[in-house]
């Protein structure tokens, strides 16, 4: 097959420390943002600082202008409005606490269903979260992202080494606290729409660094007369058409749904998109080094 990138004899390991030192400044960002979740402190979303969503649908299109005059008028604040245009519904999610959820639902109801008499309105779904709820979905959401990490410590171990291990879960790591950092200097919502992404991406990123690894492996024994800088650097570049292709294609695909797919899975399909480029620039950038730097002896270290 034709190859997009021929014979690559890029220095990747030569830059291995600026790369570090950068990715270790995206995980630090990253456990602050941890922090600020666990404090309750970023912008969480209803799922982890509980409060009420409502899913409406109009028998005629309303501008959302319309409905946010309607609801100020109602007395109902800090809310945040998604529109379904092709389907003519409207989201209203409001963090509140847990004291007032009750009895806020039917507030929205009446409030649209008054000032807007006319069109006929339908209740399609209503979500209500405690606070104590929230605070349970954000310790089992990050427990369920810890177990992954551990998961794959295992069986990088069984599968290859320990170095390599390390290497590759503290990649994985460092693309969720990557994709993590990116939602939180953004200010957007963090909810269980990207704890469910940031799985994804740490399967999509262990996939990617396994067949770096694989190379490696398969170089160590037979070009064991070459330093293992060398060997890591040709691993790299030996496998580096077929990651790119598969990044590449696989953002596409992504980009698309993004689009295309509608607001609901927005934040979902752009977290899928941020985590392919950090999990493509970690399996080169990261783990390797990693690997390379845990190695015994002279020869696995820089000639």
């Amino acid at each position: 097959m034709i190859a997009i990138l021929k014979n690559t004899k890029i220095d990747f390991m030569g830059k291995r420390y600026f790369a570090l030192t950068f990715s270790a400044a995206l995980m630090i960002v990253g456990l602050f943002a941890i922090v600020q979740i666990a404090r309750g402190t970023a912008n969480l979303g209803i799922d982890f600082a509980g409060g009420t969503a409502v899913q409406i649908k109009f028998n005629e299109n309303v501008p959302l202008q319309q409905i946010r005059e309607a609801l100020t008028e109602g007395g109902i604040t800090d809310y945040d409005l998604q529109d379904l245009p092709t389907e003519n519904k409207i989201l209203i999610r409001i963090k509140k606490g847990e004291q007032t959820l009750g009895s806020l639902s039917g507030k929205i109801i009446d409030t649209l269903k008054k000032k807007f008499s006319e069109n006929n309105i339908v209740v399609d779904s209503t979500t209500e979260i405690g606070p104590k709820v929230g605070a349970r979905l954000r310790n089992d959401a990050f427990w369920a992202i810890m177990a992954a990490i551990v998961g794959i410590l295992i069986y990088i171990t069984f599968r290859f080494q320990f170095k390599f291990s390390v290497g590759a879960t503290i990649a994985t790591f460092h693309d969720v606290l990557g994709v993590l950092t990116v939602f939180f200097l953004m200010g957007k919502e963090i909810n269980l729409i990207l704890i469910s992404s940031l799985l994804m991406i740490a399967g999509y990123s262990l996939t990617d660094t396994v067949v770096v690894f694989d190379r490696i492996r398969e170089n160590l024994r037979i070009k064991y007369k070459k330093t293992k800088y060398d060997i890591v650097n040709e691993s790299i570049n030996e496998v580096l058409s077929r990651t790119v292709i598969t990044s590449l294609t696989t953002f596409f695909a992504t980009f698309a749904l993004y689009v295309f797919g509608g607001e609901v899975i927005h934040d979902f399909a752009f977290a899928i998109m941020c985590g392919i480029i950090i999990g493509t620039y970690s399996s080169m950038f990261v783990a390797s080094p990693i690997v390379l730097l845990l190695g015994e002896g002279k020869s696995f270290g820089k000639k």
